[in-house]
């Protein structure tokens, strides 16, 4: 054990003074390379994917096997779409308490849906063709957001700050008349209608399915291939213009990927408002550093584990009890607000 000495009298000899021994470093997520925790969470996701699809696999195994892959898969495209637009939008945004349901596409897609329940209604709504309610809602989401980016940055006053402020407005406004349209329906339209609201991975079409995991398999390959440049703009956009980055065009060309992959997200499974903020946050605590070659592929993971898991937990503890979007809300509206007051107190 370590010892110093205190100096006593002239000629005597000096006594010794133990020293407690220094703290055991304590074990931490964060302390682990980047490499090992991407390691630890493929082997969950992987993990997870092969419990849903075969725990208690009774009866016609292929037939149980085709609905669980296809629940799975949804899952899996949901929550790297989710998790990955959440990523590249506060790398633009320099802002971790943002996501992009804060530009008004959740909003949108209610008010997409009722106005179609109002017109058509609901009945019919429900039992149109899949394909063609997906293609009806992409279009619309994918005009809007097109629109609304290429206005806002056309020109040279236009900002970023300007833009968010735009889809904050553009969102109540669409949530105001979603509600109006709500209160004239009937009742009995009205129930049908509350189902489409929140996210549901129990009735997903294949081929939309199919569709759907294309678009985010090309979103997320823009992602990886931008990551350098994402890294930069991680630093403001003085020093990314400094470098010789096009910044205009780079932000532009991620904020449409984002659109795209939550309009797709949305319109395959349902709105989940604070999933990605959910996940993106767990990835920034478990990532050292914020080099997105390493927090691109954990955040997709996280999500793959916290969506896969959840709806395992949900449906083999709980017995369907409640919807798993729901949990998801309510866990990320918590940590939403504890991020809110953490930076107030800051």
């Amino acid at each position: 054990m370590p010892s110093t000495t205190l100096a006593g009298p002239p000629g005597a000899a000096p006594a010794p003074v133990p020293q407690s021994a220094p703290p055991k470093p304590r074990f931490s997520a964060r302390r682990l390379p980047p490499s090992a925790v991407l390691l630890v969470l493929t082997a969950a996701a992987l993990a997870a994917v092969a419990i849903f699809l075969f725990i208690d696999l009774k009866g016609n195994v292929g037939y149980v096997l085709s609905r669980r892959g296809i629940k799975v898969g949804a899952m899996v495209v949901v929550a790297t779409a989710v998790a990955v637009s959440t990523l590249l939008f506060q790398t633009v945004t320099a802002n971790r308490i943002l996501t992009p349901s804060i530009m008004g596409f959740d909003s949108l897609y209610i008010l997409v849906q009722t106005g179609l329940s109002f017109s058509l209604g609901a009945t019919a709504l429900v039992t149109a063709p899949p394909l063609a309610r997906f293609g009806v809602e992409v279009a619309l989401m994918v005009g809007f957001s097109a629109l609304l980016y290429r206005w806002m940055f056309t020109g040279a006053t236009r900002s970023l700050h300007l833009l968010l402020l735009v889809g904050i407005v553009l969102g109540t406004l669409f949530r105001g008349v979603s509600s109006l349209l709500q209160r004239l329906m009937e009742p009995s339209e009205f129930i049908i209608l509350q189902d489409l609201f929140f996210a549901s991975f129990n009735a997903v079409d294949p081929a939309i399915l199919g569709i759907s995991a294309l678009v985010v398999a090309a979103g997320a390959l823009f992602a990886w291939r931008q990551r350098h440049s994402l890294d930069v703009l991680a630093l403001g956009r003085e020093l990314a213009i400094n470098v010789g980055v096009d910044h205009r065009r780079t932000v532009m060309g991620v904020l449409l990927v984002c659109s795209l992959l939550v309009v797709v997200s949305t319109a395959l499974v349902g709105p989940v408002t604070f999933f990605g903020l959910l996940v993106v946050s767990l990835g920034y605590q478990f990532c050292r550093g914020f080099s997105h070659a390493w927090l691109l592929p954990m955040v997709s993971l996280l999500g793959i584990v916290a969506l896969v898991g959840g709806q395992l937990v949900l449906e083999r503890v709980f017995g369907f009890d409640t919807a798993l979007s729901v949990i998801i809300e309510f866990t990320g509206g918590i940590l939403f607000l504890f991020l809110l007051l953490k930076g107030a107190l800051k």
